[in-house]
């Protein structure tokens, strides 16, 4: 675990790009097609076990997808936990035991933003191996007066930094101009969020990025073919979106029988 944790961070050199997987099959599909690294989405998690986003997985059923997930993997795994549960430390052990060497972990919930530099204290004491990833919800929520925005997240950036942060996240940052002001100043590893308006990946490696998350974009480019094929079944009785791309059955099948021969299971 910690020699994966200790690659994982070493990807963080410009550019590291980290799909999100929302199951064990999406996490195969992106180890196959060659990624050093992949993430969770909480919110294609979340989807996927029929709760909306925001923390309303309950903790033991986000675990076991993220076991799930690690477990289909040779890969290092990093686990979007959101705000930590309520319990950042306690949170950290239980990703840790289900196999992912990496966290993410934000500074808003419902009531709002927090401070998150002492549950990232209490990570790094508890975990101290674990690879955080400290994000804040400034630019995403749109918190606060515009004109201040980008100083209060590069001191919240930064003070996560110092309490012990590997990479800082800041979601809803997609011009180039504001990406390569962060990238200056903010004193560590900068994660954008590849967005609409987001510059491609060999533009932000020139910025100094490095790293790039795609979210839930996947998994609701996945729902988004599902829409599209249920309506053409139910209204034309075709096929063809469902089987136009399609990855033959042997195929899909093999994705876990390769993975669990190799395991020994």
């Amino acid at each position: 675990m910690e020699k994966k944790a200790d690659l994982l961070r070493q990807l963080h050199r410009p550019v590291l790009v980290l799909p999100n997987a929302w199951d064990a099959a999406s996490a195969r599909i992106f180890e196959r097609a060659g990624f050093a690294a992949i993430g969770t989405t909480s919110a294609g998690i979340a989807f996927a076990l029929g709760y909306a986003d925001g923390e309303r997985v309950p903790r033991g059923e986000m675990m076991d997808a993220v076991k799930r997930i690690a477990r289909a993997v040779q890969i290092p795994v990093t686990a979007d936990v959101e705000a930590g549960y309520g319990d950042a430390e306690q949170t950290a052990r239980e990703v840790w035991v289900a196999g992912a060497v990496g966290m993410n972990l934000e500074d808003s919930t419902s009531d709002g933003l927090f401070d998150l530099a002492p549950a990232i204290r209490a990570v790094r004491a508890a975990v101290p191996a674990m690879v955080i990833n400290a994000r804040t919800d400034i630019f995403w929520r749109r918190v606060g007066d515009e004109a201040t925005r980008f100083e209060r997240a590069v001191e919240r950036l930064n003070a996560y930094r110092e309490a012990g942060a590997d990479c800082l996240f800041a979601p809803g940052v997609q011009d180039g101009a504001t990406v390569v002001r962060l990238v200056e100043a903010v004193r560590g590893p900068l994660n954008v969020l590849a967005v609409a308006g987001t510059p491609p990946v060999a533009e932000l490696k020139r910025m100094g990025v490095a790293r790039v998350s795609t979210g839930s974009g996947p998994i609701r480019a996945t729902l988004g073919l599902l829409d599209r094929m249920a309506r053409q079944l139910h209204k034309d009785g075709a096929y063809l979106a469902m089987l136009n791309g399609a990855i033959p059955y042997a195929e899909a099948n093999s994705l876990f029988v390769d993975t669990q021969e190799s395991s020994g299971r």
